[in-house]
């Protein structure tokens, strides 16, 4: 089934923006939110996004359908694109989530695509496509860090995602590769230091960002895993935070805490950092994928660099598919997708125009 129209559920920061990189890119597009969105380039309604028959009647118009909700919020939309035999693309983090919808695209008619976002998604194409260049591998390491550009406070953060989705990873655990075999870790540990166009960071382990790497290369590589990147002493606080206080068992009311002391900024970058060890023709290589992402304009609108990061990787993934280059059918890992097809896209083009450093 080809994708001409796609359905947007959710137009924050991200849906937006993804309505209007497809919009610009020729897809018919409709947005659908709680609330009323007027003004964007694109149709919008107003519905209940929570309602499986108000989905599955927004479904019957169209080939395809992006859920941009908070992640608990995904598998009714999934539901409602499965019955339907509409295309599925999503951007949750959330491990159960994507199990759900593994299951659900076994008996599907379309394709089904959670983790199309910053990371996991483009992370992970990257980090996939670095390993085609080695004969074996020993490491995977995969680095994502969205931040302010001008950070204050002992925190150096400001909330440009979801609140909601950066507690869920900070407090579920991780999978990862050690010595090839997946394992569980606790989240917030082994913090390490990484230095990007001069500027210190430290990494520690969340859950959710590596996708279904962990099955994909089990056995493969010695050591596969995915670190948050913040400003140094970040973590330390958040532990503080979410263990001494005893926050984790009140996630809700964390998020809002959070939120109110470090509300969101428009002068963001995205820092990615993938970098994988091996052989190569009988010798130990390392290649390394490091870039500082900003903010830009499309379709004469600033958006942040966490929004059009994610926006336009999702939007690459809907191009992808609607081309044939990807599946039209089934579950989609996005290790499995070419990094260079990727960049071809309209969509993805947006991650080579517009970096610094």
């Amino acid at each position: 089934m080809s994708i001409e129209r796609v359905l947007v559920v959710g137009l924050g920061k991200v849906g937006s923006l993804v309505g209007t990189i497809l919009h610009e890119n020729g897809f018919a597009v409709r947005g659908l939110d709680a609330v009323d969105r007027s003004g964007l380039a694109f149709d919008t309604a107003r519905a209940d996004v929570t309602d499986e028959a108000t989905l599955v009647e927004h479904l019957g118009q169209v080939d395809a359908v992006v859920s941009c909700l908070p992640y608990h919020l995904n598998l009714t939309i999934a539901k409602a694109a499965h019955a339907r035999g509409v295309h599925y693309f999503d951007l949750t983090e959330d491990v159960p989530t994507t199990r759900a919808i593994r299951e659900m695209s076994e008996t599907g008619r379309a394709v089904m695509a959670p983790q199309c976002g910053l990371a996991p998604g483009f992370i992970g194409i990257v980090g996939a496509s670095l390993t085609q260049a080695f004969d074996s591998l020993r490491s995977i390491e995969l680095r994502v860090g969205a931040l302010p550009q001008h950070p204050r406070g002992l925190l150096g953060y400001a909330f440009n995602w979801s609140a909601e989705g950066v507690v869920n990873e900070y407090l579920n655990e991780c999978e990862v590769i050690r010595s090839g075999k997946p394992i569980w870790v606790l989240p917030m540990s082994q913090l390490e230091t990484i230095v990007i166009n001069g500027i210190q960071l430290e990494a520690f382990t969340t859950s959710g960002g590596l996708g279904t790497m962990c099955e994909t290369y089990a056995g493969r590589v010695d050591e596969l895993n995915y670190k948050t990147m913040r400003y140094p002493g970040h973590c330390q606080l958040m532990k503080f935070f979410f263990q001494e206080l005893h926050m984790r068992e009140r996630r809700d009311e964390a998020g809002r805490i959070l939120v109110n002391a470090k509300p969101p900024v428009n002068d963001d970058v995205v820092y990615v950092h993938a970098a994988v060890e091996g052989q190569k023709r009988g010798q130990l290589y390392r290649d390394e994928f490091v870039r500082a992402y900003y903010p830009i304009d499309v379709a004469g609108t600033t958006w942040r660099a966490i929004s059009w990061t994610t926006a336009a990787s999702v939007s690459a993934v809907v191009e992808l598919v609607a081309t044939g280059k990807l599946p039209a059918r089934g579950f989609l890992k996005q290790e499995e997708i070419p990094l260079d097809e990727f960049l071809r896209t309209k969509s993805g083009a947006l991650y080579n125009r517009h970096e610094r450093g």
